[in-house]
């Protein structure tokens, strides 16, 4: 099946056809008056500059999404970001701020003074100056924050996986971890698809009271290729992760699950995703920019595809080693188990057999979906897979823990302890498809919310499960949404 998107008229560089929406002064003036309701405070007053970096970008609720467009210098970009999506930037630091401090019983300002001294040198300029932006448009929409802070949450992930449990152990004898991201994911070319061009499919599993309002970003840099993708309010990088670029390039991945290692000496994850996922032209330059300075931080199993060469890839991207693989026929799967051996024995903890656990269970179900749509898969198939409930270790239908659209939720008795409790808010908060037609118009289909569409009522949850009463005041409910295609350039 094609979906039809709006028309967005990429070109293989953002330098080349760079995108300027100019809006006239009615217009301005709409999208200032709109923001200041939304905000629901006086704002600082803005210089003529400002306004007219407003004047480039916009924003728009839909279908449980906040789609942004920012475009210009880092700066620019940063600013428009910042004071656009400022009360949703807060809301999203309020989530991590209060998962940090109940998780790791240290106070949110310790950790931004422990992050700027690691972080900052190592960012590179163009990405501080887009943080600094942010910072700025924020403040001018009433929003204070910091350099410290935006940097903390935007490595927020590779810091409480990664860098803390070596504090931890520190601290007192042995580790322990917060918990880590579940994804499910796959990408396939050639004999695998029904047209024989690169489709890729991907949902994110986290705890709910992390899932914060959920954006596409599309971004016409000055320099660089154009993005769309999905991400957090204020995350410069995607942090969920998918993306597509003009220059032919999709992407998504899979975090490696048991993971053990991180170096504080190098860049950023958050940092090198970006630069990569802006400057490369190709699958090679991508991975060459991701391992440039790889601190271990988010490490993950990226599966990445060129629609111009209908090449796929999957680059498994750990602290001492590296797992790559590049073809233009076949399909790479994801569920957070490392499938190179030298990773998986020995920079994780991982069992890639036992099919009790989620990891492996999702494993297996995708070997079977790959083996009975052999020559089908299309878009239409993508949604069904991430939308999966089939439990291989129960043989049956089971939304739960092992299932490709995880809802532990729902687990009262966990067959084993990790990654549930009986019943821990945990599961799918979105699904997302693109195959090589749309990745060409830039653009793709995203759900908000669990990829089969059940909606989740926070306030029933914790009335039922009072040991979660922590979470109230981030934890959110998510109604049913529908499928809906985004494409780079759309407007209201």
């Amino acid at each position: 099946m094609t979906i039809d998107c709006q028309p967005c008229h990429a070109s293989n560089t953002a330098a080349r056809n760079k995108q300027t929406i100019r809006l006239g002064f009615f217009l301005v003036a709409t999208l200032f008056c709109f923001t200041l309701v939304s905000l629901g405070t006086e704002t600082p007053s803005q210089t003529e500059i400002q306004q007219s970096w407003l004047s480039k970008a916009n924003r728009h609720d839909k279908a449980g999404w906040v789609y942004v467009h920012i475009e210009g210098t880092p700066r620019e970009r940063g600013y428009q970001y910042g004071y656009l999506m400022a009360r949703e930037i807060e809301q999203g630091i309020k989530a991590m701020r209060t998962d940090w401090e109940y998780q790791s019983a240290t106070k949110w300002s310790w950790l931004l003074k422990k992050t700027a001294a690691m972080f900052t040198r190592k960012i590179d300029q163009e990405n501080l100056a887009e943080l600094d932006g942010i910072v700025e448009g924020m403040q001018a929409a009433g929003v204070p924050s910091s350099r410290a802070e935006i940097i903390a949450y935007n490595a927020y992930w590779e810091l409480s996986w990664y860098w803390w449990p070596q504090q931890l152990q520190k601290i007192k004898e042995g580790s322990a971890k917060l918990d880590q991201q579940s994804c499910s994911a796959f990408i396939a070319t050639g004999s695998m698809t029904a047209d024989g061009g690169v489709v890729l499919g991907h949902n994110n599993m986290q705890g709910y009271h992390k899932a914060l309002p959920n954006v596409i970003i599309d971004i016409v840099p000055e320099k660089g290729y154009r993005i769309l993708m999905q991400t957090y309010p204020g995350f410069i990088h995607s942090g969920t992760d998918f993306f597509i670029t003009d220059a032919g390039l999709v992407g998504a991945e899979t975090t490696i699950g048991a993971f053990d290692g991180f170096d504080p000496m190098g860049v950023p994850e958050f940092s090198r995703m970006r630069r990569a996922t802006q400057d490369a032209g190709s699958i090679d330059e991508w991975c060459a920019i991701m391992k440039r300075g790889n601190n271990g931080g988010y490490a993950n199993a990226w599966l990445l595809g060129d629609v111009n060469t209908r090449e796929i890839a999957r680059l498994e991207l750990g602290l001492k080693y590296v797992g790559f693989e590049k073809k233009r026929d076949g399909y790479f799967i994801g569920s957070n188990v490392a499938e190179d051996l030298m990773i998986l024995r020995f920079e994780t903890e991982e069992h890639e057999t036992d099919i009790r656990t989620s990891r492996v269970a999702r494993r297996v179900r995708w070997q079977q979906l790959m083996s009975e749509h052999t020559g089908k898969i299309d878009l239409e198939a993508a949604k069904l897979f991430e939308a999966d409930h089939f439990d291989v270790y129960l043989g049956e239908e089971h939304p739960g823990e092992r299932s490709l659209c995880g809802h532990w939720e729902l687990e009262g008795k966990p067959i084993l302890p990790w990654p549930t409790e009986p019943n821990q808010p945990w599961g799918t908060v979105d699904a997302k498809v693109v195959d090589s037609t749309m990745a060409k118009k830039m653009c793709f289909a995203a759900r908000w919310g669990s990829a089969c569409g059940t909606a989740f009522d926070a306030g029933k949850f914790l009335a039922e499960h009072p040991q979660y009463a922590w979470m109230k005041d981030t934890l959110q409910s998510r109604p049913s949404e529908p499928w809906t295609t985004f494409a780079a350039g759309e407007q209201r």
